[in-house]
């Protein structure tokens, strides 16, 4: 096997990334069912409860963002370089109560004072009664969540990328869709969307102690010392980090705060709905690039231990292959921001448009790849946070510059701007840092043969006269297999198209072995 297609002494090829990428996109179809629980949430609940649920829910997110203090990414790197299994049980054992304290102390506060939490969120007059009593008891999801959150990544960190499989698919959506149905049968209306989900969190935090039971040995983990350099590592990696995560969540879970915030009363519940119909709807070419991103962490962070350079090969691979799936993917939800939404009630049709500049942003970032991903694995103290900053400022200045004219549409401009700077700045870092890239042969073709290959598919079915509501349907999903295609066929080498196993061969893209 040449170089190109293993990485270092470690055995890391790009069949590795392909199957471990391939099971952690299984545990991020979660995002998926999420997407596609979002009609019968508004029908049952309507705009305005959605929008206050996806308000709460927002703030739930980017405070366990911040609680955590970014040890699940600093887990990524500290546990695959620990030097003896009983430091790898100390550092996930540190890791726990960094992330876990905070965030129960936090949920008593809020518990505690939740009236005049209550007041910063605009709701319509039939959720105002309830507001109060959803914050109390929605306030212990973040403890749930950030629980959740460091299991799955401990066990990711030991190169375990599929057993989320079952936590994010099964109980995190389809038993929060199934208790929210029970809930709205029974009656509830705000309160039911706030217990259902708090209920599949709880099952699913029960099921995420398993999965640590699986990975590591719980009595090691009990008995394990804490090291302070342990701790400082930790600590060192994890506020290098922060900042960057912080942005990067900010930019999904802020946008429906805000909006709640600045627009008065229900006007501020609905546009917190509509864009976070948009967000789910675009977050779905998400699953491509998390898997690859949470599969390239780890591997990073052991490769840089023996041969930084090495890196490469698998960086421009992961980065071909993000950009042949994502941005078919992206065009075909912009395509189909209209049908799609004619599962929602018709107020929700004024989402289209945020869907639009959403997904095809998503689209155009996956020509970077895992770019971020790999920096705050090489250089986590100082570039992921002044490329935080800088996105970060990017994003208030559009959505300032574009607020009148309509608000929640201005959100998403600024939101797109935000992140391509975030993600384009982390490629050209990489390059002046470590001379880390993607670009090696045939990266400049794949971008020419996907990129001209959309906009031409843009050209011709996002600006035509409206067609039979089947066709409008059928042609995007047709096109995008198409685009696909070619990718895979033209793109990826021939080893490459191997990697893809079973899949490569039924497409007609590798020949039998």
């Amino acid at each position: 096997m040449t170089d190109a297609d293993r990485s270092g002494g470690t055995g890391i090829n790009k069949k590795t990334v392909v199957r471990s990428a391939g099971v952690v996109a299984m545990a991020r179809l979660g995002a998926l069912i999420e997407a596609v629980a979002q009609p019968a949430f508004v029908w049952m609940f309507g705009l305005a409860t959605y929008g206050i649920y996806m308000a709460l829910w927002a703030a739930v997110n980017i405070v366990s963002n911040v609680a955590d203090l970014a040890m699940t990414s600093a887990m990524q790197r500290t546990i695959p370089q620990a030097a003896t299994d009983e430091r790898a049980h100390s550092a996930l054992k540190t890791a726990l109560i960094l992330g876990m304290v905070p965030s129960v102390l936090i949920a008593i506060g809020v518990s505690v004072f939740a009236a005049p939490v209550a007041a910063q969120f605009n709701a319509a007059p039939k959720d105002k009664d309830s507001l109060v009593l959803a914050v109390a008891v929605f306030a212990w999801a973040l403890p749930l969540w950030t629980f959740v959150e460091l299991a799955t990544s401990a066990a990711r960190a030991r190169k375990a990328f599929g057993p989320e499989v079952r936590l994010r698919i099964f109980w995190e959506q389809v038993v929060r869709l199934a208790m929210a149905g029970a809930a709205w049968l029974a009656g509830w209306m705000t309160m039911g969307l706030i217990v259902a989900h708090l209920a599949s969190l709880t099952i699913t935090a029960l099921l995420g102690w398993r999965l640590l039971s699986r990975y590591y040995d719980t009595r090691l983990l009990v008995r394990a010392p804490f090291d302070g350099e342990v701790v400082r590592d930790l600590l060192g990696t994890g506020f290098g980090i922060l900042p960057a995560n912080i942005a990067a969540r900010a930019f999904s879970d802020v946008p429906p705060l805000l909006l709640n915030w600045l627009l008065p009363g229900a006007a501020g519940a609905s546009a917190s709905g509509l864009f976070g119909i948009a967000r789910k709807i675009a977050s779905i070419p998400l699953i491509v690039r998390h898997s690859l991103h949470y599969v390239i962490q780890p591997l990073a962070a052991e490769q840089a231990m023996h041969d930084k350079g090495r890196i490469n090969p698998i960086y421009g691979f992961a980065s071909r292959l993000s950009m042949i799936l994502l941005l078919p993917m992206a065009l075909l939800l912009a395509l189909l921001a209209g049908p799609i939404l004619l599962l929602f009630p018709p107020e929700a049709a004024a989402a289209a448009p945020l869907i639009i500049v959403l997904t095809l942003a998503r689209g155009i970032n996956s020509i970077a790849g895992p770019a971020n991903g790999i920096l705050q694995m090489l250089q986590p103290r100082i570039l992921p946070t002044l490329n935080a900053v800088l996105g970060s400022a990017v994003w208030l200045l559009v959505t300032w510059f574009l607020w009148e004219s309509d608000a929640a549409m201005a959100m998403a401009w600024g939101v797109a701007c935000g992140v391509f700077i975030m993600e384009w700045l982390a490629l050209a870092e990489l390059w002046y840092t470590d001379r880390i890239h993607p670009f090696a042969a045939p990266f400049f073709r794949g971008a020419a043969i996907i990129g001209g290959s959309s906009l031409l598919t843009w050209a011709l079915l996002g600006h035509h006269q409206p067609l039979p509501l089947l066709l409008d349907i059928l042609l995007p999903i047709f096109a995008a297999f198409v685009l696909i295609w070619l990718g895979l066929r033209f793109v990826l080498t021939e080893r490459e198209r191997q990697s893809l196993g079973r899949i490569g061969r039924t497409l007609g893209l590798s020949s039998p072995q």
